[in-house]
């Protein structure tokens, strides 16, 4: 049911999602070096740092959307899954504070130039909203089939 609103909410909020899966986070120059943080890496030319849980996280909440607009039939699970989207999305959200704090942390002895969150840090904010909105829209249509049930 692609011509939902609600089926609109999820599919951009996969979108967005997906962006920040490809987009920097934050970067950091420190001492004229250019580090870069993304959903997988902490990298510095060749030198890379894992952050996979980061990735994991931000993974899951990019194709949680695309499964919860399938299951259009089962209205209950999808409320529930858009429940599940906004845990993981402020779960997201902590990761990316925690390690852009844990990044500062890391240069604590040297001389930070520059940091800067990236463009995909505040999408998660916007992801969550749109899924707020597509559980609303979903639990009104709900109420409606059974108001209507109940007339029958």
């Amino acid at each position: 049911m692609i011509q939902r609103i609600q089926s609109l909410y999820l599919l951009l909020a996969a979108a967005i999602m997906s962006l920040t899966l490809f987009l920097p986070i934050a970067t950091f120059v420190v001492e004229g070096t250019t580090y870069e943080l993304t959903a997988f890496t902490l990298t510095c030319g060749d030198v890379s740092n894992s952050t996979v849980w980061l990735g994991i996280l931000l993974a899951l909440s990019t194709v949680l959307p695309f499964i919860t607009i399938f299951l259009f039939k089962r209205r209950t699970l999808q409320v529930r899954l858009c429940a599940v989207e906004i845990v993981l999305l402020l779960g997201s959200l902590i990761f990316i504070a925690l390690y852009y704090w844990l990044t500062s942390r890391l240069f604590e002895g040297m001389t930070i130039d520059h940091r800067q969150f990236g463009w995909a840090a505040p999408l998660p904010i916007v992801a969550l909203v749109l899924s707020y909105l597509a559980s609303r829209a979903i639990f009104k249509d709900e109420v409606l089939v059974r108001s209507l049930d109940r007339i029958r």
